[in-house]
């Protein structure tokens, strides 16, 4: 892989390939595989990322929002996108761009169905979504008369898809919960599907949930940090690859003695000698304060430089005393050792959080080979 010149996000396309077709293996052949890809692919480049896995036959994406949505449509992705949580104010854009709504509750369901018809729609998919004990978004068991009742008088929509979301898949602990999870989540999609004419599309896993509970598969499955690398157990992440390497430079070196402080507030006091390196990368480009204070660390030529001090929003400093290291040299972040889930752990904190963060200013590269 090229040094880095300046700050900037590697993603090794290979390596989300290698995570795709691992997470594939654990399916059957029949099972759909939806790529949830939602806050740019998970910090990376969503456009990009959707195209690449489009061209592997994935059988959906998921994003959050009408406007993630949008964007890959502009980018030429063809393939169904499922809208986990569309605001009613955006259903029109939605509709005008073949986006798929999740409808969560009764508010959202009539205002779909008022905008669908009115924009003279015939069958337009739509995913209903069921709360099984998450508590997030979702109807109840007890709603699926009316559901019923609404999409049955409703010729402008048709049922896609019903679905929930596991709450603890990736905690064996809790594994008595999730398993109350599949049972309900069963249940209610047995009497959805008795209730109408065809049957809708069955999916509960989320990533952990395809790897802990292959009896949540259903007929469709849908992962997001497994597609990026993580899958959230020390034993599954041996078998995945993290596509995102954060990379950058030692901008300078500065000489420190006894006594001397480094950066805002004074936050850092040498109690020797000392040699620091500052690198071009800060809060504004999602490296938190809480990284700083000798809590997180980068990697120069393999070995850990402490950052020191309070991060600045462009610049942080790191410990360099017992490293041999010049102005120029390449700084690791996190990539594959460490990853994001291991840099992040030192903020108390999860790979989900740190890979979302990075900031759009910096720039992605991207390799294929």
């Amino acid at each position: 892989m090229p040094k880095a010149k300046e700050t900037v996000l590697e993603i090794d396309l290979k390596a989300l390939k290698h995570n795709f077709e691992y997470i594939k293996s654990k399916l059957k052949s029949d099972t759909k595989l939806l790529a949830v890809i939602k806050a740019f692919a998970y910090g990376s480049d969503a456009s990009i990322i959707a195209n690449y896995l489009q061209n592997l036959n994935v059988d959906y994406f998921a994003v959050a929002y009408v406007n993630e949505g949008v964007a890959l449509r502009d980018a030429g992705i063809k393939t169904p996108i499922l809208v986990l949580h569309p605001q009613a104010v955006n259903f029109k854009t939605l509709i005008e761009r073949c986006l798929e709504p999740s409808l969560y509750n009764t508010k959202i369901l009539n205002e779909f169905i008022s905008i669908a018809t009115k924009e003279q729609q015939h069958n337009y998919p739509v995913h209903i979504k069921f709360n099984t004990g998450l508590n997030r978004l979702g109807f109840r068991e007890d709603d699926v008369d009316g559901i019923i009742s609404k999409v049955k008088n409703a010729s402008a929509i048709k049922v896609k898809s019903i679905f929930s979301h596991l709450a603890a898949s990736e905690d064996l602990e809790e594994k008595k919960f999730t398993q109350s999870q599949i049972g309900s989540f069963n249940k209610i999609s047995e009497k959805f599907t008795e209730a109408i004419d065809y049957k809708p599309i069955l999916h509960l896993a989320n990533t952990s949930g395809i790897l802990n509970y292959p009896e949540a598969h259903l007929d469709m499955v849908r992962t997001g940090i497994g597609l990026y690398g993580f899958g959230n157990s020390e034993s599954e992440n041996t078998h995945l690859k993290p596509i995102a390497t954060l990379k950058s430079v030692i901008s300078q070196i500065h000489h420190i003695k006894k006594g001397e402080t480094v950066g805002y507030n004074r936050a850092y006091k040498s109690e020797r000698i000392e040699k620091t390196a500052t690198i071009p990368i800060g809060h504004a480009d999602g490296i938190g304060r809480q990284y700083g204070n000798q809590k997180g660390y980068v990697t120069i030529h393999g070995e850990k430089a402490p950052i020191i001090g309070n991060v600045c929003m462009d610049m942080i400093m790191v410990n360099i005393t017992d490293i041999n290291c010049s102005e120029g040299d390449e700084v690791i972040i996190f990539g594959k050792q460490p990853d994001a889930s291991q840099f992040a752990s030192t903020a108390n904190t999860i790979s989900y959080e740190i890979i979302t963060a990075i900031s759009q200013r910096v720039k992605r590269t991207f390799i294929d080979n």
